[in-house]
């Protein structure tokens, strides 16, 4: 009780923090808040797991499921528990915001890539969904979830860069790829 009350909590991986409630001297009762990691990015041959702001929560030379790996990004040195050095910070909030989408969708992403001017394209097994910018990512996003039944099994890009919220008979493009 005192080690909980006194001294700082110990760091966990991929927790935020945690608090101990006791109830009597044998019934302890644990309550954890985890960290919202976001991606990861491959460094030096070790998986860098990033949380919201862009903080580096853990190292592993292990892969999380359901985690997506950001690629595209450039960053210099990578130090855990510091943020990821890139030049626009506030690339971590598009990601946040892509992620937090996708969940809510359900749809599952194995890697997200940047280019060089931010536009994001999304790798799902053997599809490519081409974002275009972060404007409309909801819009986006509920669009792909709809048209994927009829996309399965097919090998090829999807360009949803020119969706527009106000168009709802919109054509997009598929190209295939042998």
């Amino acid at each position: 009780y005192g080690k909980d009350r006194l001294r700082e909590h110990m760091q966990i991986p991929f927790v935020e923090d945690y608090n101990l409630v006791f109830h009597s001297p044998f019934d302890v009762e644990v309550i954890v808040h985890e960290k919202s990691v976001v991606g990861y990015v491959s460094y030096m041959s070790s998986y860098m797991y990033f949380d919201k702001d862009g903080i580096i929560v853990e190292s592993t030379n292990e892969e999380v499921e359901g985690i997506p790996r950001i690629m595209g990004l450039s960053y210099g040195q990578i130090v855990l528990h510091k943020s990821l050095p890139v030049e626009d910070q506030k690339v971590f909030r598009e990601i946040l915001d892509l992620t937090q989408v996708l969940t809510r969708h359900e749809l599952g992403v194995e890697r997200i890539q940047f280019d060089s001017r931010g536009d994001a394209t999304l790798h799902m097994e053997n599809l490519e969904v081409f974002l275009g910018d972060s404007s409309n990512i909801a819009g986006k996003i509920l669009r792909l979830s709809n048209m994927l039944p009829e996309l399965e099994g097919l090998n090829g890009i999807l360009y949803l860069d020119t969706y527009d919220p106000t168009n709802s008979n919109m054509a997009f493009t598929f190209k295939r790829k042998s």
